[in-house]
């Protein structure tokens, strides 16, 4: 099943590109943001981490569109970067006034949770300078035209950060469409990033313009609900319990409002710890529903990332093979196993995601 009209390969220099911000995250392993005398330092953002794992994961050629600021916290988050595989070339350097006042990098202390205690992140990214990218920023000719990939990927934590910011998803997502190259957006629903900006009302105003231009949209219930004002009945106040019949509805209901959604793709994630979770995804494509295996009961380290690691399965299973079964899958099975590691971006292989795609268990592998 063909369906989306993907480039051939050799004619683009890269497979998929995201855009969106990366902060430097400092984790306390173990113990509290409020405790911590020591953090471990990793990368993360919502479109960078589908990138990284399709870079590093799955073997695509990936790149990123940012912005930093050019001193020794944005080299280090850029070394991250490049440890990762994912093509540095199209970002954006600002020029650091030595204090932070005008431009800056953006922190995220993020500690993971253990039983009843829910992870917790704390986000310091004011002013930063991925924040200040702005409509005719980069030369989306050149990007999508001259150098070419199949896939672009962004989101609702980058459209959040700023009007600005929104704006420009706007006039990349045009861009993209106008070149042929496959458009997805992850929701990714973020209250305190527009809590000081307009709240869900101003969240809806700007993702309903954004879907528009989107072919795979994906999210889970709370970020359908929220930035696009869809309503899925049979979820309790805390998420941990979702009607499918009811999820479907709501996923039909948004194909019809955006008839140009080829896909629709979401995570379906039962809290019952932050260390216990049952976990699954159901896609939607060419007007019928697919669903993954469940894994309920799914032993989580840090669930982190666990949906972006989704995205870029997802998104590996439509570009290597076009099938949507294949892609749901191979999407949940990548989220799955990114949760077993700590930090943002998947530590999985292609061979360990289709070991458990094909039933492998945890014993002892040597």
């Amino acid at each position: 099943m063909s369906l989306f009209n993907l480039k051939p390969a050799e004619s683009c220099r890269f497979d998929e590109i995201s855009m969106g911000e990366v902060m430097l995250r400092l984790d306390p392993g173990e113990g509290r943001i409020r405790t911590a005398r020591s953090f471990r330092a990793w990368e993360g953002g919502g479109e960078y981490n589908v990138a990284r794992g399709l870079r590093r994961c799955f073997g695509l050629r990936t790149a990123l569109l940012s912005a930093f600021a050019d001193n020794d916290v944005g080299r280090l988050v850029e070394d991250f970067i490049l440890q990762g595989g994912v093509d540095t070339s199209l970002l954006k350097w600002s020029v650091y006034d030595g204090i932070g006042r005008t431009v800056r990098n953006g922190l995220n202390f993020t500690e993971r949770g253990f039983g009843v205690r829910g992870a917790v992140g704390c986000s310091d990214r004011g002013h930063t300078a991925v924040s200040q990218l702005k409509p005719g920023d980069f030369d989306w000719d050149l990007i999508f035209g001259k150098h070419g990939t199949r896939w672009f990927h962004t989101g609702g934590i980058f459209a959040a950060l700023s009007q600005s910011t929104a704006d420009l998803v706007i006039e990349a997502t045009t861009a993209a469409r106008k070149h042929g190259v496959v458009v997805s957006y992850d929701l990714n629903y973020r209250p305190s990033l527009w809590k000081g900006i307009g709240g869900q009302k101003k969240a809806q105003e700007v993702n309903k313009k954004i879907a528009k231009n989107v072919d795979v949209m994906i999210g889970n219930e709370e970020d359908f609900t929220a930035c696009l004002g869809l309503e899925v009945k049979g979820t309790d106040t805390n998420l941990t319990h979702l009607e499918k019949d009811s999820f479907h509805k709501m996923i039909e209901q948004a194909a019809k409002e955006y008839p140009n959604f080829k896909a629709i793709a979401t995570t379906l994630r039962g809290v019952k710890s932050a260390t216990i979770n049952d976990w699954s995804a159901i896609l939607w494509a060419g007007g019928k529903f697919y669903e993954s295996q469940q894994r309920p009961n799914l032993e989580i380290m840090d669930r982190v990332g666990g949906g972006d690691s989704f995205a870029s399965g997802l998104i590996y299973g439509f570009l290597k093979f076009g099938d949507p079964q294949k892609a749901v899958e191979y999407g949940a099975a990548h989220g799955a196993l990114a949760m077993t590691t700590p930090g943002d971006t998947s530590m999985a292989s292609l061979s360990e995601v289709e070991k458990l795609l094909g039933g492998g268990g945890a014993r002892v592998d040597r």
